[in-house]
């Protein structure tokens, strides 16, 4: 079978690296990809939001399967565009993408199905918004424990926490003011902040049947000890013992079920992953968003880790046959995941820059660097995003897969690289 996988980051490199190994798959094509999968893969110089192009090269190459890795695309409505052609592919329609990319209708759902989540208010311009914050917090100095965000995607960053009335106003600004999030911030949430510790917890469900993936632990704040502005994510490790088995049992009943048959009782039945960001709070669980794909950096352990064919998942989440395959086998052993990113991020950055040690850290043993903003130019691997590579090691232990990861960051090298220190750290408070 051929395959095609749409996007050019480190969880498409993933992706193309893990169906690459099915016995039942002779090519991987990636749309555009990156230096990475140029390797593992074969890129193809298509743009993901080109859906005709890509239609056309599924027909013309007799792909199998199609497979989307970001958000983007699947919102705008790719599964639709390609299953009215009669092609397989993996992933929400637009209906059901609505999850993730429009926080009202993800806050508006979780209401109706009673999944616990924080309290929340809509608001369509700044004035009615603003108006809010002041009456309810009318003293400057009284914390604030609200989080504003923009209504649409916003490349992770239309998000944001605040503790005093100044913050709130400003960020109110930032959305609806300002439209730093462009058409994303036309409408926006204004939400209680909830405290505690986030985790991710992903399944594969075809509708009726959840396959409920092992929980990981983002890393998205930018700098050690979980300080500065926020991220795509600066890292990930997984099974994290934040969630043991009685939690995810909680989570599965109380979160995934109810929003899946929600889904199919609103005529947007959920295929594909379901990847629910969960703050654990005194109260116990609680959904501060939904994404509609894998998480990433979080699908780069998670796959490192897995021991099943992919593709026999994916077929089947296609098909609603999730339920004659047998349950996916994970390495027992933990996966760390840390994002190596160019200087100035999640700010302004550089191109270009020369990448050295490549090869020196793919030779370390249980550990893969999956690239994620990285090109080829004149021969030579540089970088070619924010976040530039996610190096990905086994261990042992957390403690052991964390050395061995880091192992191979100090074996990598280019101007202005950097990384968080302390990826996984948190894990050892649970243990």
């Amino acid at each position: 079978m051929k395959i095609l996988i749409i996007g050019g980051g480190g969880r498409e490199h993933a992706l193309a690296w893990r169906l690459g190994q099915s016995s039942r798959v002779d090519r991987v094509f990636v749309a555009p990809g990156n230096a990475g999968t140029a390797v593992d893969a074969e890129n193809v110089d298509i743009a993901m939001h080109d859906f005709p192009r890509l239609i056309r090269f599924a027909k013309e190459n007799q792909i199998g399967l199609t497979v989307v890795g970001p958000e983007a695309p699947l919102a705008a409505g790719i599964v639709d565009a390609f299953a009215n052609e009669n092609l397989r592919i993996f992933g929400p329609t637009r209906g059901a993408a609505q999850l993730e990319a429009s926080k009202i209708f993800c806050k508006n759902l979780l209401r109706q199905a009673d999944v616990p989540t924080a309290d929340y208010q809509v608001f369509r311009d700044a004035e009615s918004a603003s108006r809010f914050i002041m009456d309810r917090f009318p003293s400057e100095t009284e914390e604030v424990p609200v989080v504003v965000k923009a209504d649409g995607l916003a490349a992770g960053k239309g998000v944001m926490g605040c503790s005093r009335r100044a913050d709130a106003l400003a960020a109110i600004r930032r959305v609806a003011t300002d439209r730093e999030f462009g058409e994303a911030g036309a409408q926006m949430v204004i939400e209680e902040r909830l405290d505690g510790e986030e985790v991710s917890v992903m399944a594969i469900t075809d509708g009726q049947t959840i396959m409920t993936l092992p929980p990981a632990q983002d890393h998205k704040p930018a700098f050690d000890g979980d300080q500065g502005p926020n991220t795509g994510g600066m890292g990930a490790y997984s099974p994290t013992p934040l969630v043991q088995d009685a939690t995810l049992a909680l989570i599965e009943e109380r979160i995934l079920v109810p929003t899946v048959h929600i889904m199919k009782r609103s005529r947007h039945a959920f295929r594909g992953v379901l990847y629910a960001g969960i703050i654990m709070t005194h109260q116990g669980p609680k959904v501060l968003e939904f994404n509609v794909r894998f998480g990433d950096p979080e699908c780069q352990p998670l796959l490192m880790r897995l021991q099943s064919d992919l593709l026999d998942c994916l077929e089947a989440t296609i098909d609603g046959k999730l339920h004659e395959i047998p349950p996916a086998q994970w390495d027992p052993r933990p996966a760390i995941s840390v994002v190596m990113a160019s200087a100035g991020y999640p700010g302004d950055y550089e191109r270009g820059k020369p990448i050295r040690g490549l090869e020196d850290a793919a030779a370390l043993p249980d550990v893969k660097v999956f690239h994620s903003g990285t090109a080829i130019s004149n021969g030579q691997v540089v970088s070619n995003g924010g976040r530039v590579l996610t190096v990905t090691a086994l261990g042992n232990s957390i403690s052991a897969a964390k050395l061995q990861a880091y192992r191979a960051v100090k074996c990598i090298r280019w101007d202005g690289a950097w990384c968080r220190k302390d990826i996984s750290d948190k894990a050892l408070r649970h243990l």
